[in-house]
């Protein structure tokens, strides 16, 4: 099989990253409501698993899954979401990347792990929540959300969350992939996943 990234497989990456993003983005919507905010750890990862998998089932090539990390890090540095965001997609892509082909491209088991992986890079959503708190959340009373929505959101994440909003966004990017694989069944049996 030849293990060089074709015209195919690059429109395979633009195809599923676009799927993503329209599912990862109408799951993020729920966010303009500041309760939505840490649970978006867990229901992006939970959601994204499914069109993740089915991409599982076409990348068989390394590196077609870093390309999808790069591509998320730049549509989420272009939305707004700062430089970690943009720094942690092809960063989570990569890792990935190298736990699918340590299955070859062929484990179930692989391939789920890599997804909850991949989903880490929603932590680069948090960490100016985090480290530069203040700022954030001058940044969102003058942006037109409020100084409500600013005074929510700094109480439903608090320093101390972004350990249990990292083993969330793992855990729940695990089980998407196991429900992905699930819904998808055949397309792994036709992709000679197993």
């Amino acid at each position: 099989m030849n293990q060089k990234l074709q015209a195919k497989d690059f429109i395979t990456i633009g195809v599923f990253t676009a799927i993503l993003f329209v599912v990862c983005f109408a799951v993020a919507m729920l966010g303009f409501i500041p309760i939505f905010i840490p649970l978006l750890s867990v229901l992006v990862p939970f959601i994204g698993g499914i069109p993740f998998m089915l991409f599982a089932t076409k990348a068989q090539k390394f590196g077609m899954t870093t390309i999808m990390g790069l591509l998320i890090g730049i549509i989420n540095g272009m939305m707004g979401h700062g430089i970690w965001a943009f720094l942690l997609g092809p960063a989570c892509g990569l890792l990935a990347d190298l736990i699918m082909k340590s299955g070859n491209y062929r484990s179930s088991r692989k391939s789920e792990l890599a997804c909850g992986v991949f989903f880490v890079w929603v932590i680069g959503n948090y960490l100016p929540i985090i480290f530069t708190r203040a700022q954030y959340r001058e940044q969102l009373i003058t942006g037109g959300y409020g100084q409500e929505y600013a005074d929510a959101l700094m109480k439903l994440i608090p320093d101390w969350s972004l350990a249990p909003l990292g083993i969330a966004t793992v855990v729940f990017g695990f089980l998407g992939a196991v429900l992905g694989k699930t819904m998808l069944k055949k397309h792994f049996e036709r992709a000679g996943i197993v």
